[in-house]
């Protein structure tokens, strides 16, 4: 379908957005649509109703068309490139050098700042989260729908609550999952991986230490904690390289694919494996098995026909540093850099160093005000031990939302709430969807524990 690039002149510039369904309702039954997305920032979402579909039970597939798309910028919705020499997302994430300097940050963020803006032009300002939203609503004109329900998770939980402020009339019942606290977009988000990081971690310290015989990092948690730390350390000063390729193992890399393999408890024991891997490569006698889980961690998604190798990366920075404006005060990044390393030593000062963001054009829009107004139509799924949205920014919306929303907090681990675990949330949401129940008081539930 297509849409305004820009909603003040609707005449102007258009952009394609794709949209896929799977009409699962059944004659009789059918309530709406169920709109998907699965976050990122910048995911594709075409596939998203496939993937979901096998999770609900027939009582919610009975009820709800299933629709996916690929937000505007994203995949096969108009895709954006900053043209990035490495279009890798984690290269993005601005850790320290070894010694704690940010002098080579400063000069990359800057950089890649320009090159966006360069690459892009002026269109770039339009692609940011409420010109979604208001993409959203006309998805839901084209399917004819008078409201549409809602499931975002992670950075599509801002999408789904910026959404339901600017078309509160047009949402029916929303699921919102790993949440953002719209309150601290995005810089002060981003600074919440600290306690994220640290809440979390202990998790795979446990598993770890539970079959030491095997992966040699320790027998309890701060010991598998502090050598974690010093395999990182060490990456930093002299990366390792890998054997059969140019690349090399180094620090970034290794705390960027930890942070991925947290984000679920059933890759926690491909993350220790890893560790040991590359302890084994940092001293130079890698197994085969260690050469196995290296290859299998660092295999690369095939390329995308018509999605440019560098499109998440792109849209990545034109949604956190367009939706609202960061600080441009490079001491100020670096002291708070210097003070985190110290406080929060698994994060390593990254959350709060210098991004592309402090140099990026002046957003185009203030960030939408999201309040307590509304009907009660929202269901919050929170884990306890979110590495990515942790547990506070869950409660900073739940106290957005107010008594607007239901709140469903898991002792669990991991960015996913739903079918992770927890039969109690997994019953909360479907009660939801199917009929509109939510908890009277915030329910607190328990999860598999992890073995």
């Amino acid at each position: 379908m297509k849409v305004p690039l820009d909603y003040r002149h609707p005449g102007g510039k258009r952009i394609s957005i794709a949209v896929s369904r799977i009409a699962t309702a059944k004659p009789g039954k059918r309530r709406g649509a169920l709109l998907l997305n699965p976050g990122g920032p910048a995911l594709e979402g075409l596939d998203m109703p496939g993937q979901m579909a096998p999770t609900l039970p027939a009582s919610v597939l009975d009820q709800y068309d299933l629709i996916g798309f690929d937000p505007r910028g994203v995949g096969h919705s108009t895709p954006i490139s900053c043209h990035l020499n490495d279009p890798n997302l984690s290269d993005l994430f601005p850790y320290p050098a070894a010694d704690g300097s940010i002098t080579s940050n400063i000069a990359q963020a800057r950089t890649t700042a320009r090159q966006c803006a360069s690459s892009v032009g002026d269109d770039l300002k339009f692609f940011t989260t409420p010109n979604t939203a208001r993409d959203l609503d006309q998805v839901r004109q084209a399917l004819g729908e008078k409201k549409i329900s809602y499931w975002g998770q992670s950075y599509g939980t801002y999408l789904g609550t910026v959404y339901r402020a600017l078309f509160p009339g047009n949402t029916d019942r929303m699921i919102l999952e790993g949440n953002v606290d719209p309150n601290l977009i995005w810089q002060q988000q981003s600074a919440t991986w600290n306690k994220g990081m640290a809440d979390r971690f202990p998790d795979a310290a446990r598993v770890a230490a539970a079959h030491n015989d095997s992966i040699g990092f320790g027998t309890d948690v701060p010991t598998v904690t502090r050598n974690y730390l010093a395999l990182a350390g060490r990456l930093d000063r002299k990366p390792a390289p890998l054997p059969g390729t140019n690349a090399s193992l180094n620090g970034l890399t290794f705390r960027q694919v930890t942070y991925s393999l947290l984000l679920h408890n059933e890759t926690l024991p491909l993350l220790t494996q890893l560790w040991k891997a590359s302890a084994d490569l940092a001293d130079g006698k890698l197994s085969d098995q260690d050469k196995t889980v290296l290859a299998q961690v660092s295999a690369a998604n095939p390329p995308e026909p018509g999605v440019p190798a560098d499109n998440q990366t792109s849209m990545f920075l034109a949604l956190i540093c367009g939706d609202a404006a960061w600080s441009h005060d490079v001491n100020k990044y670096a002291a708070d850099t210097a003070a985190d390393r110290k406080a929060w030593p698994l994060t390593d000062g990254m959350p709060k160093n210098i991004w592309p963001c402090a140099f990026w054009q002046a957003p185009n829009e203030a960030p939408v005000k999201v309040t307590s107004q509304g009907p009660r139509d929202v269901l919050i799924l929170q884990n306890r031990r979110d590495n990515a949205t942790p547990w506070e920014t869950g409660l900073g919306l739940r106290r957005t939302l107010g008594s607007r929303a239901g709140f469903v907090g898991v002792d669990n681990g991991g960015h996913y709430v739903y079918h992770a675990g927890s039969t109690c949330a997994d019953n909360a949401t479907v009660a939801f969807l199917a009929d509109g129940k939510l908890p009277a008081r915030d329910l607190h539930c328990t999860a598999k524990p992890l073995s």
